[in-house]
């Protein structure tokens, strides 16, 4: 603990969090689950639309169903990513 309060208290030369934010942010990788976590959210709210605007009851749900599909997808590639990286070793991390 007294190590990270000196480490803290060293690293805050004119900075302020705002910008140690965005350079984590701009640091941080995009994932491959990212652009499919919005293709999900943009499948439901498509759904509701289907199923509530156009009364397409069939319809909606048929799109609200890309949803999990869409996350699953995410997910075994980012599994698949994480196995190749281990696979590797751990000097990729």
């Amino acid at each position: 603990m007294a190590m990270f309060q000196e480490q803290s208290s060293n690293s805050g030369e004119g900075t302020n969090a705002g910008e140690k934010a965005e350079d984590v942010a701009d640091a941080a990788p995009l994932s491959v689950g990212d652009p499919i976590a919005l293709a999900a959210a943009a499948s439901v709210l498509y759904s509701w639309f289907k199923f509530y605007g156009q009364d397409d009851e069939s319809g909606g749900i048929f799109v609200g169903l890309w949803a999990p599909t869409l996350l699953a997808a995410a997910s075994y590639l980012q599994q698949k990513d994480l196995v190749t990286r281990l696979r590797r070793g751990f000097s990729s991390f």
